[in-house]
């Protein structure tokens, strides 16, 4: 592999017009078909497999025009001090606004507050329900204008009015602070290569490829059903690898062209060697993102394989781009060690002087192995502690910030109904095999009047054919917590002597029944996919390591900065700790599919940081040092450079947690920990000490395995031992 990209690199270094080009014309034709296409709608959120999607579509067929997937708005209306909402000015506002609210185009109903019974018993909060054709995402700006415009109307008449429910769902914003993130990367890349040229080109390629990716994904979204936040995780993963992967090539062209090479033979012999771990590194990344399928949540699948596309375009970049603006910049990058005239006067590199820091780290800790172990395996276990605590769910409007109308309409409809009249349940009765149908939907909300945790239960509202009939069911408790978890699982409990008795069937669903399955789907789903993530890694670890100890080494590592962040997840969104420095108005259970979702992501990134360390120790212990030594020259070479990608990084990651939405919020918090929890302990203090105490048995490989597995050189051994570098010029030109 390391000869064939090297002549890669030669080529794209030589035919740098013809690249460039190349990647400016897909730019363009990504960017015509984005902005050609239409609108990302809401992708069609389905859950395979559980009961509340069943229950959903049996009421797509057995209502038709219900919209059950429809979005839905509640308008809640709180009466002046003194005043109830029964008082004849106030009930007349209300009208007034449920009027406006139905003559939408998308409006499918709304429902009066005085007729639907929907005023509370102190007469001081009612609401009014409206359903929409279509769901929150879909929505017309008109709709939502119009919307609010009717409450504002009711608040002109002098009642509070505040508006809950999905229908002013819009894309997540994530503010200022992911440039904030972008600028820090940009400074971090000026002090580790000591110029400005150099250190724009990751930055300029990484635009560029995540530029291609989301236009891609914009131009498809219709299509293919993409949602308008499958891009959120494009964007942020590409960036994030993107500037890395360039970094890292960036780094050993300069390190070759240290070594008196000239400068096309350093670019061939920098794709040759760093870009075979950009390869590798990719390719653990990709692996965990599309892995995400087995989980069977479409939504979750399109998030993955869009960010692993993103993903191999930014190896593809790095491989074929970078080397081409190299060739444009010429001398403006200075081999390692030398600086910029801007930046460092055009000081020339030291010929010899005190170690950096990273070889001095190094020596440390093969000197202290054991030491350096327990330390990194303590602090990381103690991290971790907080996640013995996990508790999980999916958000909904009580997680909303308390500012937001959605958190007030929430808060007034607890108020005025009880706190888990915001988590009705929707029961579906199925009586057409039933003899006895209107007895089969009485003696399914006999059973469930009779449950613990229960408020209310409305009578049956039976189809057109009577045949189906929905049976609405208010918790005492709020959606989110395990007492109405428990009665989900009690009134599906009762299905089986439903069935017996009435030949029937019973079926729950609704947004909280939703988010319930949706968590156990997850939940089961994590050690499947943790399974096949690290098993498929692990054998490309071994390809590319020739080792079986090394890749068990970075899968235990890996398990623990997974554990260590989630942890500290916990501590931050669940019980609340350092809330006020990251702006998290309300706390709750950590979202559902956080855990897989680090696993994967995190999985991909970590074995980034091994891939580049590690490698680097491979090729001196494959050119004759001895391990320790080996230890010790993979830190001189790549601890800075790799310090600086993990900086990088963390920095983009860290730009989503101004973001207004929840789980983005979360997701950059918790990718940000994770790689500076696996960047900085596990590989930069755990790698090592384990590498010192094993020695020469951390490079142990059977030899039946040895000849089995493919050769694919990635410590570039083939271009050490090639003695006619002119004739791969020719065979490139050819």
């Amino acid at each position: 592999m390391a000869t064939y990209l090297y002549k890669l690199g030669r080529f794209a270094f030589r035919r740098r017009h013809f690249v460039a080009l190349l990647w400016v014309a897909l730019l363009t034709l990504a960017g015509v078909g984005a902005a050609s296409a239409p609108p990302a709608g809401n992708s069609s959120f389905s859950i395979p497999g559980t009961e509340a999607q069943r229950a959903f579509d049996l009421l797509e067929q057995r209502f038709p025009g219900m919209s059950a997937d429809g979005a839905t708005a509640r308008v809640v209306f709180k009466a002046p001090e003194g005043q109830k909402m029964t008082d004849a000015g106030n009930k007349a506002a209300v009208e007034k606004t449920v009027k406006e609210l139905g003559s939408g185009s998308e409006v499918a109903s709304v429902a009066d507050p005085y007729t639907g019974k929907a005023v509370s018993r102190d007469g001081t909060i009612a609401y009014a329900s409206v359903k929409y054709n279509v769901s929150g995402m879909e929505l017309e700006d008109s709709s939502r204008d119009a919307l609010k415009e009717s409450a504002g109307h009711a608040r002109d008449a002098g009642l509070t009015v505040e508006i809950g429910g999905d229908a002013l769902t819009t894309a997540p914003e994530t503010g200022s602070s992911e440039v904030i993130g972008i600028a820090i990367a940009a400074v971090v890349l000026v002090i580790t290569f000591g110029s400005l040229i150099a250190a724009g080109l990751p930055l300029l390629t990484a635009i560029i490829g995540v530029g291609i990716g989301v236009s891609a994904i914009t131009a498809l979204a219709t299509p293919l059903d993409l949602g308008s936040t499958t891009s959120t995780l494009a964007t942020m993963i590409g960036l994030a690898v993107g500037i890395d992967y360039a970094l890292f090539i960036v780094s050993r062209y300069r390190a070759e062209l240290a070594e008196g090479r000239d400068r096309e033979e350093a670019a061939g012999r920098a794709v040759g060697t760093a870009g075979s771990a950009v390869v590798f590194a990719g390719l653990t990344v990709v692996i965990a993102l599309v892995g995400l399928s087995v989980v069977n949540i479409p939504m979750l699948t399109k998030m993955g394989v869009a960010a692993a596309g993103t993903v191999a375009i930014a190896v593809l970049i790095a491989l074929t781009m970078i080397p081409a603006l190299l060739g444009y910049a010429g001398r403006t990058v200075k081999p390692a060690g030398e600086k910029s005239k801007l930046l460092g006067g055009g000081r020339a590199a030291k010929k010899a002087g005190r170690p950096n820091m990273g070889t001095r780290w190094a020596s440390f800790v093969v000197r202290r192995p054991v030491t350096v172990l327990l330390l990194g395996v303590v602090g990381l276990g103690a991290a971790a502690v907080p996640a013995a605590s996990l508790e999980l769910g999916l958000p909904d409007d009580g997680s909303q910030p308390v500012s937001t109308t959605q958190r007030r309409a929430y808060d007034l409809l607890s108020d005025g109904f009880g706190p888990g009249f915001n988590g009705p349940l929707m029961v579906v009765v199925d009586a057409k095999g039933s003899a006895d149908k209107k007895a089969a939907f009485a003696k399914v909300g006999d059973e469930i009047k009779g449950l613990k945790d229960v408020v209310t239960v409305t009578p049956p509202a039976p189809n057109k054919a009577g045949d189906t009939a929905i049976i609405t069911v208010v918790p005492k408790s709020q959606p989110s917590s395990a007492t109405t978890e428990d009665l989900v699982h009690a009134i599906r409990g009762k299905s089986p002597s439903i069935a017996s008795a009435t030949d029937a069937k019973l079926l729950v669903t609704g947004a909280t029944a939703m988010n319930i399955d949706v968590s156990q789907k997850l939940n089961d789903a994590l050690l499947p996919y943790l399974a096949l993530v690290v098993g498929l890694a692990f054998l490309l670890l071994i390809v590319v390591f020739r080792s079986i100890l090394v890749p068990l080494k970075a899968a235990l590592g890996f398990l623990l900065s997974v554990l260590a962040a989630l942890g500290a997840v916990v501590a931050v969104f669940q019980w609340g700790w350092l809330s006020g420095l990251m702006n998290v108005e309300q706390t709750g259970p950590v979202m559902s599919m956080m855990p897989i979702f680090m696993v994967g992501v995190v999985f991909g990134l970590a074995m980034d940081y091994e891939v580049f360390l590690v490698t680097r120790m491979r090729e001196a212990y494959v050119h004759g040092e001895n391990p320790g030594q080996a230890v010790v020259t993979g830190f001189r070479y790549s601890a800075r450079v790799v310090t600086a990608a993990a900086v990088i990084m963390i920095a983009v990651f860290s730009g989503f947690i101004g973001s207004s939405e929840a789980m983005i919020k979360m997701i950059g918090f918790g990718l940000a920990i994770a790689v500076f929890f696996d960047a900085f302990i596990v590989r930069m203090a755990v790698v090592p000490a384990v590498l010192a105490l094993l020695g020469r048995r951390a490079w142990w490989l059977p030899a039946w395995l040895d000849r089995a597995l493919p050769n694919v050189d990635v410590e570039g051994e083939g271009l050490r031992t090639d003695s006619d570098p002119d004739g791969d010029r020719e065979l490139v030109s050819a």
